[in-house]
């Protein structure tokens, strides 16, 4: 837990979930969601820098993990997407949020976008790892290029008993590979893999995990409750909040060039500088610092501070592959600019964080601008 995060704990109507509350009461809410097989310590260099913004950060420990608990010996011990999605939706009930920013990876970013595309009023601004992350699974069992059938291979070991039994007595040793093989440029300690591997203790983290991968391929079903939300998500419903994709250019699931694929589920779409001078360089430990425009004229600004650790998988640089806008009801058309500065792309001294800001002025939202590394 971060230096001045508060350990919380809340109740929705399935679990009690713990969750580190950060930053100012009153400030802007970001709620941070992490993936498999991680915890909140992934966003241990971002909170921070979100709270000296002057916001207020939510991490929860996703269900399986940690502290987080089921009320019930009864409710299945499902980790499939709507699950997911479900439980984001339930903890902001919980806490009286009418919307909040949401960002997340994996199985976070799963969850983020579900609550972005199905209840689009609760999302101020959508930040996604790897792109769509909401699951097609009527199309899962076509099988794949063998490249990407091996890159995925631990999906298909979750899928039988051998691999059931491997997660069971090997947790830490599997999450270890995993992280050096997502990851292939991140040079972890041990110090910061266990400070993570403590939330695999958690006496629901193999049946969640096992039934998450085996639900996404037909495998398993799923909790009977959440169907009706499943029934939504195989429609592949578009998103439309204001959206920025971010993915790892060395990606060890799945590659960059397969999130161009996403642009058409988010709506709005705006163009990448086409002058390459305007595009922020690599740096070295895969982390890229972009200054944003900021808005002279009224209007609230969000700002995120995306460090390295944000993406589960990190790479020598970071693809920033689109910004999408959809206004409200009524309204067809993005906004107009307002009076703007305009602030060239940077990377820091520190080549250690990643700097967006999203600017919201009289309820219609919008990422200024798409910055795309070539």
């Amino acid at each position: 837990m971060t230096n001045s995060a508060n350990l919380r704990r809340l109740r929705t109507p399935t679990l009690e979930i713990a969750y580190e509350e950060s930053g100012h009461a009153d400030g802007v809410p970001v709620v941070l969601l992490h993936g498999f097989p991680y915890d909140p310590r992934s966003y241990d260099d971002v909170v921070p820098l979100i709270v000296a913004a002057g916001c207020r950060t939510l991490v929860p420990y996703l269900r399986g993990y940690g502290p987080t608990k089921f009320l019930s010996a009864e409710t299945p011990r499902s980790g499939q997407q709507a699950a997911l999605g479900n439980d984001l939706k339930e903890f902001m009930d919980a806490l009286g949020l009418e919307n909040a920013a949401l960002a997340g990876y994996d199985w976070g970013g799963r969850a983020a976008c579900i609550v972005a595309a199905l209840w689009p009023e609760r999302a101020r601004c959508l930040v996604s790892e790897s792109g769509y992350n909401i699951q097609d699974i009527a199309a899962s069992t076509a099988p794949l290029p063998p490249e990407q059938e091996h890159r995925y291979w631990y999906q298909y070991y979750f899928c039988t008993e051998r691999g059931r039994a491997g997660l069971e007595k090997n947790r830490r040793a599997l999450a270890r590979l995993l992280w050096r093989l997502w990851s292939p440029n991140w040079r972890f300690d041990e110090a910061t893999f266990e400070r993570t591997a403590k939330s695999f203790d958690n006496p629901d983290f193999v049946d969640v995990a096992i039934q998450s991968y085996r639900h996404r391929y037909g495998y398993a079903a799923g909790d009977p409750a959440l169907e009706p939300i499943e029934q939504r998500l195989a429609q592949k419903p578009a998103i439309g909040v204001p959206t920025i994709v971010l993915h790892g250019e060395a990606d060890g699931v799945t590659p960059p060039e397969q999130s161009a694929a996403h642009e058409k589920f988010f709506t709005g779409l705006l163009p990448a500088p086409a002058d390459p001078a305007r595009r922020p360089q690599s740096a070295a430990g895969g982390a890229a610092d972009v200054c944003r425009r900021r808005a002279r004229a009224g209007g609230e600004m969000m700002e995120f501070y995306l460090h390295q650790s944000l993406m589960r998988r990190v790479g020598v640089r970071f693809r920033f592959r689109q910004v999408a806008s959809r206004q409200r009801r009524g309204h067809q058309q993005p906004p107009k600019r307002r009076n703007a500065s305009e602030a060239l792309p940077f990377v820091d001294a520190n080549n250690n964080c990643l700097r967006l800001t999203v600017s919201r002025n009289d309820r219609r939202s919008s990422v200024r601008r798409l910055v795309d590394h070539g």
